[in-house]
């Protein structure tokens, strides 16, 4: 198992835990962002691996964002560099990925949270991009939040750099869960769980045929997608073995290949 510094690795049933380890705000730094992005890496290569839920230390952030320091001139070039192949990792993983908000997510910290193919929040957290209050832009969020939101709404939150609660994202369609503070950990495991007892190569072929269809015409993307489904899917021992299982009447007892 890969050993980090500034984050906390754990592989436990099929789901790889990235828990972000800088309290109290769980600033990303330069290294800390290699980290994560190695640790990204690490889990969609585990062949074992089913889920990937990204979270952090404490109860105060998830993450307060880049630290400022890592804006200046002489570091720029490279935080965007380490920062943009941290969020890269996250968006090509072969796996569901789940980010945990025990906390607010602010400015990085919400990009790394939407780079993520789900996201679950604790009650009373906050997600918002304020670069702009700053006199910058998020790169990220720019391109990725008028593809999740109404092209108003991502104007807003990109424009005036405010702030909205789990409630609010909910709402919007950004968040898939809010759970109380108490149970949250619990919760969002349970949530995880879904994906843990399914065909880790079936989660991965569904995963590329949604990335493959997404901005394409119907039927330019209904052909990709068959071909993921004909040449790829159909030719692995799981789909033989759901297939013959659900015939059978009995559970099917996945090889994950």
């Amino acid at each position: 198992m890969p050993k980090f510094e500034f984050l906390d690795y754990r592989v436990a049933d099929g789901l790889v835990t990235i828990e972000i380890n800088r309290p109290p705000y769980n600033v990303l730094d330069i290294p800390t962002m290699a980290e994560v992005g190695r640790a990204v890496e690490a889990a969609g290569q585990d062949q074992t691996a089913k889920a990937l839920m990204i979270t952090a230390a404490g109860d105060k952030a998830f993450s307060a964002g880049v630290d400022v320091m890592d804006h200046t001139p002489d570091k720029v070039v490279q935080m965007i560099e380490v920062f943009h192949g941290m969020l890269k990792q996250i968006l090509i993983c072969p796996i569901p990925t789940i980010a945990a908000l025990n906390g607010s997510a602010m400015g990085g910290g919400c990009e790394l949270a939407i780079a993520c193919d789900m996201i679950l929040a604790k009650e009373g957290s906050k997600i918002g991009q304020p670069e702009i209050k700053l006199g910058v832009f998020p790169p990220v969020a720019a391109i990725l939040l008028p593809k999740m939101l109404s092209p108003s709404k991502a104007m807003e939150l990109l424009l005036g750099g405010g702030l909205i609660t789990a409630a609010e994202a909910r709402e919007q369609g950004l968040v898939n869960h809010i759970y109380p503070e108490a149970s949250f950990a619990g919760d969002c495991h349970t949530f995880a769980k879904q994906f843990l007892s399914l065909s880790r190569v079936a989660l991965v072929y569904t995963k590329k045929a949604i990335r493959e269809a997404s901005g394409k015409p119907f039927f330019e993307a209904l052909f990709n997608v068959e071909q993921i489904y004909l040449k790829e899917l159909m030719h692995t021992a799981d789909a033989v073995e759901g297939l013959n299982s659900f015939m059978e009447k009995r559970k099917p007892v996945w090889s994950n290949s």
